[in-house]
């Protein structure tokens, strides 16, 4: 038997106890897997293992995104306070001059006031102009430097005053909105080629106003709507005459020149009813306005005639039953005589005919020698705003009787039932305007116009015929639209 304590290499060299083996090519022993007594093949459990370690460059990548918000905030922060540094900063102080025309100082005062508590960095001082030769000082001072910066003109005056108007800019009104807002009376008589060069502040035009006693007295209920419902009014109030055969009421002022008041605008009126215009004062729709304006005061009908009082006088002293006039006439009507039944309804149409009525009325404007042309237009802005016209109207309405009519479409429905002034809302869709109209004292355009016309009434009180007094007209007029530049 063999030794076992005996190492049979002893005289040989000793090899390790693990011997490395290449791994290429060998494939690894496997292993029956062990089976429980049951016959069932244990799993064997698998040590947990811990989640991996995020890897260094995603700790950088939050890092970094904490640093990228913390400059974006501070960023928002700094533009946040320069605003407020900004915005703080004071306004350049600027001074506006507005020439105004009818309203007192203490009428504008109450809406300039709220303007500047706005616009505290803008005064404006207000100034009521008498209007004779207002439109001769306002072209001669403004281009001295010595005129206004926002000034009041007549919806006629755009080519007498070229020189001086300026557009209203699209940044403070658009084309679209200002005809939106206003009515087409407006657009017409206040745009240049593609641009508006003013904001108005009214509506106005001639109306008629009657004697509402008077008309019961001959058993008159209702107001003429039509010329041919006027004429056989006035022929009833004839019926009772004088020893001289003149009618003791008179229905109508009309047919003269020297004591009809705004002759010019009756007679336009019956131009434009007639189908007539200035540029063809020549042609039988003239002439045939000239003769029923004048029929009024002729033979055989001798309603009215030149040894009456001024129209406006007489009515308010009930001498006469009916008026043409502007409704701002009623004011002084009711200042003569407080307790006359007046009554105001439209014009009178020509039977079968579209109706149309005659504007007259004030626009605002900015002067372009004005050094502060777009704080002036925001200024008139404001004050065709709705609220500010309300309460302009209604600080007009403590000092007298009414207001002025609202150039505004959307405010017409405040003074569709106002006794003087609905029929003005209610024909303001209907108006027209005409060159010649009366008490605008330009010493211009309309007053020469006015000259023309009033050489035709009187010219056919000398036997010149109907036709040639117009034609005679229309060769003046002709020469003065030519003078300025009107097409």
């Amino acid at each position: 038997m063999d030794d076992p304590n005996k190492n049979p290499d002893e005289n040989q060299t000793p090899k390790p106890i693990f011997e490395s083996i290449p791994q290429d090519g060998i494939v690894p022993e496997e292993v029956a897997p062990e089976i429980t007594s049951s016959g069932e093949e244990v799993v064997e459990q698998q040590p947990d293992v811990p989640p991996p370690v995020p890897p260094v460059y995603e700790e950088n990548k939050t890092k970094y995104a904490f640093i990228a918000g913390g400059a974006i905030f501070f960023l928002l922060v700094l533009i946040f306070l320069m605003r407020i540094f900004f915005s703080a900063a004071p306004a350049k102080d600027v001074k506006l001059s507005y020439w105004g025309l009818w309203e007192e100082k203490e009428i504008m005062d109450p809406v300039i006031q709220d303007y500047q508590r706005k616009t505290p960095n803008v005064k404006i001082d207000y100034v009521k102009m008498a209007p004779q030769e207002y439109r001769e000082k306002l072209l001669a001072r403004s281009k001295n430097g010595q005129g206004p910066d926002i000034f009041r003109f007549h919806n006629t005056w755009l080519p007498e005053i070229r020189e001086l108007v300026t557009a209203v800019p699209q940044t403070v009104m658009t084309n679209a909105e200002f005809e939106k807002t206003f009515y087409k009376i407006h657009q017409k008589d206040l745009k240049i080629e593609n641009n508006y060069y003013g904001l108005p502040m009214e509506i106005d035009g001639l109306v008629l106003m009657y004697n509402e006693d008077l008309f019961k007295k001959i058993g008159i209920e209702a107001a003429p709507s039509n010329w041919d419902e006027l004429t056989e009014i006035v022929n009833k109030f004839s019926e009772a005459v004088d020893r001289s055969g003149n009618p003791i009421t008179p229905g109508i002022a009309l047919g003269t020149v020297s004591n009809v008041a705004h002759f010019s605008d009756i007679l336009g009126l019956m131009l434009l009813q007639n189908g007539a215009s200035l540029k063809t004062l020549d042609q039988p729709e003239a002439s045939d306005a000239l003769q029923s304006y004048r029929k009024f005061a002729e033979t055989p009908a001798k309603i009215w005639n030149e040894k009456m009082p001024n129209s406006i006088i007489a009515f308010a002293q009930e001498k006469v039953a009916m008026i043409f006039a502007p409704s701002w006439q009623v004011l002084t009507i009711k200042t003569i005589n407080p307790e006359l039944k007046l009554k105001v309804v439209p014009v009178p149409s020509v039977p079968g005919s579209s109706p149309v009525s005659l504007a007259s009325y004030w626009v605002e404007g900015v002067s372009r020698y004005s050094k502060n042309q777009t704080e002036a237009w925001k200024f008139i802005r404001y004050l065709v705003e709705k609220d500010t016209l309300t309460k302009l109207h209604e600080t007009q309405s403590k000092k007298r009787l009414f207001g002025e009519p609202y150039s505004r479409v959307d405010l017409a429905p405040l003074l569709a039932q106002h006794e003087f002034l609905g029929p003005v809302i209610r024909q303001a869709p209907n108006f027209s305007s005409i060159y010649g109209a009366s008490r605008t004292y330009d010493n211009g355009l309309n007053d020469e116009i006015n000259q023309y016309f009033e050489n035709a009434v009187n010219s056919t009180i000398q036997g010149v015929s109907y036709r040639e007094a117009m034609i005679t007209a229309n060769n003046g007029i002709k020469q003065v639209l030519e003078k300025y530049k009107i097409q």
